[in-house]
């Protein structure tokens, strides 16, 4: 999983070929309700409960691995792995599926596979004592280093080791060193008539433009001609060249090719902005400072800086105000008043027109008796 927080879309495609371990979030638990599929062409999403799930995987996709009670020994490959379901998927065993078009492949569990160590001269089983066979040996239990972050890498490494084998060794003393498989080459096809030679790939076709050497020139460098002016050039080529031929031309169109949106260019307008903070706060305090009024200079200060947070806060609320005066949230608003006006009108005529019916047990204040006998 890429993604810095786990998603149901990442959790749906969990099962991944890289071997790398770049963050922890197989970890995290998440709702039930996205184990269920929403329609059948949505994938099985399988999970184990996060206290089970494993942590470090010493098994990755490009591993020779032997299943726990194969008889045979058969040597498969690593496919690829399921950190949320802690299953791992072997090579060239796809089968047809009933619940969708595609095949499936066999998937295992962590805890029955086991890695392939290499192949060494060994007793046979049957006849400890007998000639030594070449037999492949694998880890029944793996043992590793201490992992550490690769800042230059990104990820997590540490080393794995072959504590016990099958078959064991008869003199084994310490561990065996298990290598991490090799990254597999990308692989680059052929080039065709369709695709451009290296050659013409390395020919360098932007020429500088010619300046003048000499150090009594007042400007060594082509002024920009303004837009009528090169517009008028480009449309009417028959008047006559003015500028250098050679003048790069991007000169005349720095302001368009330039993305406002840039890093560079929103880290100086932040610049700018805190230029013109300090420089308001430095105002403020000063004018607190020339006119203390009973108070000290600690006082003043604070009083300052009160007065330029509200000011600066004032002014960001300004602005973000002004960037929602837009059309459309305009008649939105509009549309909202009015609905707000009739929703307080209706009320009031509600109550305006409400008529008390005569029913039992309905008492009417003396005060409005009197006020009913007098009108009437």
């Amino acid at each position: 999983m890429s993604l810095q927080y786990l998603t149901r879309k990442t959790a749906l495609t969990a099962t991944t070929k890289n071997p790398l371990t770049t963050n922890f979030n197989h970890l995290r638990s998440f709702p039930r309700a996205w184990l269920n599929r929403r329609t059948k062409h949505d994938p099985k999403l399988k999970s184990v409960r996060p206290a089970d799930r494993i942590k470090w995987w010493n098994i990755v996709p490009g591993d020779q691995i032997c299943l726990r009670g194969d008889t045979e020994g058969t040597v498969h490959e690593v496919l690829s792995i399921n950190r949320l379901s802690n299953r791992v998927f072997l090579k060239n065993t796809s089968s047809p599926s009933k619940d969708s078009a595609a095949p499936q492949t066999k998937n295992y569990h962590y805890s029955r596979c086991q890695l392939y160590v290499g192949e060494y001269r060994l007793p046979p089983k049957d006849d400890p004592t007998g000639a030594l066979v070449q037999q492949p040996v694998f880890a029944s239990r793996i043992g590793t280093s201490q992992p550490k972050w690769d800042y230059s890498r990104k990820r997590w490494v540490w080393r794995r080791y072959a504590i016990s084998t099958v078959p064991k060794f008869p003199h084994l003393s310490g561990k065996i060193r298990i290598p991490w498989p090799d990254k597999a080459k990308k692989k680059h096809p052929e080039a065709s008539l369709y695709d451009t030679p290296l050659d013409e790939v390395a020919k360098i076709t932007y020429e500088l433009p010619y300046f003048e050497p000499k150090l009594n020139v007042a400007s060594a460098l082509p002024e920009a001609a303004a837009e009528t002016e090169y517009l008028d050039l480009i449309y009417n080529p028959h008047l006559g060249t003015q500028y250098d031929p050679s003048a790069p031309f991007e000169l005349y169109l720095k302001l368009e090719l330039a993305n406002p949106h840039s890093r560079a260019k929103k880290l100086q307008r932040w610049k700018a902005w805190q230029a013109g903070t300090h420089v308001l706060l430095r105002t403020i305090a000063h004018d607190e400072l020339k006119s203390l009024g009973g108070r000290s200079v600690r006082q003043a200060k604070a009083d300052a800086a009160f007065k330029w947070r509200e000011l600066v806060k004032e002014e960001q609320t300004k602005k973000k105000k002004a960037r929602w005066m837009h059309t459309a949230q305009m008649v939105k608003w509009q549309n909202k008043a009015a609905k707000k006006a009739k929703k307080d009108e209706r009320q009031r005529r509600r109550l305006t027109e409400l008529v008390l019916q005569d029913v039992p047990n309905q008492i009417v204040p003396p005060v409005l008796k009197e006020r009913h006998r007098a009108t009437t």
